[in-house]
């Protein structure tokens, strides 16, 4: 199988053993974390950045969201003002960073982004509007998953598309095996977003999972990091345009067998590391095009809510 994350097949049944007995506990004390985890050992080979100050990691998660609206933005993930990429702040892990409403994705720099409490109010960075279905959409996510550092929700053209059929993605090619059993489908539009109700409905559509389709509408993914989730983000989309192309030929589709979809889920493309991992060529190909979106040049000092 090519193009794997690297010694994937060191790791063994055991490690599916202890990711489903920490859900289980995490699950007793009313917490919900990501169905598919790391499998034991990764870490020693890959692992999130490590910072010494809590000003430096918000620094970075603020760079790299602005980063992500930027990819977006290349890859022609915008439609008007739609679409909308969360990160959680932390310091205050119930505030979110944003983009306010608006802004293009490709003009967006870190000096942008604006920091939003549970109660929609905008608490830290520019005064700017704030788009009112992203706050109803990602304060559920993020209230509702803890575990959730950054959301990504936009009106893709393929991912809308295959939003109309109402169904989930089949594991028919190794990236789709990525979303094996690990999405959820939200079928009840109701218009825009515009109710935590609503909100509250897709985070319960959402689970445990990296991602739901959001029917009539589009995508929606999560991520332990903002890289994780925007390779979700991206490698769903082009999961939905490759099914579509496929349906389209009117020939029965070979789907991959689920014990070997789930295998090279959870031990090969689709645990968070691997899209942790898997994302950075989209980020070193963005600092290297558009550095400009970097317009803070170092951590800031302590962070003052308003």
């Amino acid at each position: 199988m090519g193009d794997t994350f690297p010694h994937a097949n060191w790791f063994n049944l055991l490690g599916v053993f202890v990711c489903l007995g920490l859900f289980v506990l995490c699950s007793n004390f009313n917490l919900i974390l990501m169905a598919v985890q790391n499998p034991p050992g990764i870490e020693k080979m890959i692992n999130y950045p490590q910072f010494n100050t809590v000003e430096e990691e918000r620094y970075y998660r603020k760079k790299m969201l602005a980063a992500a609206y930027r990819i977006f933005g290349k890859l022609g993930f915008s439609e008007g003002v739609a679409g909308h990429i969360t990160c959680r702040d932390p310091e205050y892990p119930e505030c979110f960073w944003v983009n306010p409403f608006g802004l293009s994705f490709k003009r967006l720099k870190m000096s942008d982004l604006v920091l939003v409490n549970e109660a929609g109010e905008i608490v830290a960075g520019k005064e700017a509007p704030l788009n009112k279905a992203a706050f109803a959409i990602h304060a559920a996510i993020h209230k509702a998953r803890p575990d959730v550092i950054a959301a990504a929700h936009s009106h893709t053209i393929f991912g809308k598309t295959w939003s109309a059929m109402g169904k989930l993605l089949d594991p028919i090619t190794q990236d789709a095996c990525i979303f094996y059993e690990d999405h959820g489908l939200f079928n009840d539009y109701t218009g825009v977003v515009g109710e935590l109700s609503e909100g509250d409905r897709i985070a319960a559509a959402l689970e445990d999972k990296k991602a739901v389709i959001l029917q009539n509408h589009g995508l929606l993914t999560v991520g332990h990091s903002i890289e994780e989730c925007v390779f979700w983000f991206t490698t769903m989309e082009r999961s939905c345009q490759s099914q579509l192309l496929a349906e389209a030929t009117g020939n029965e589709l070979i789907k991959i067998d689920p014990k070997i979809a789930q295998m090279t889920r959870d031990y090969e493309v689709g645990f968070p590391l691997a899209g942790y991992f898997s994302a950075q060529p989209l980020f070193q190909d963005i600092f290297h095009e558009q550095s400009d979106l970097i317009d803070i040049p170092a951590a800031e000092e302590k962070l003052v809510l308003n």
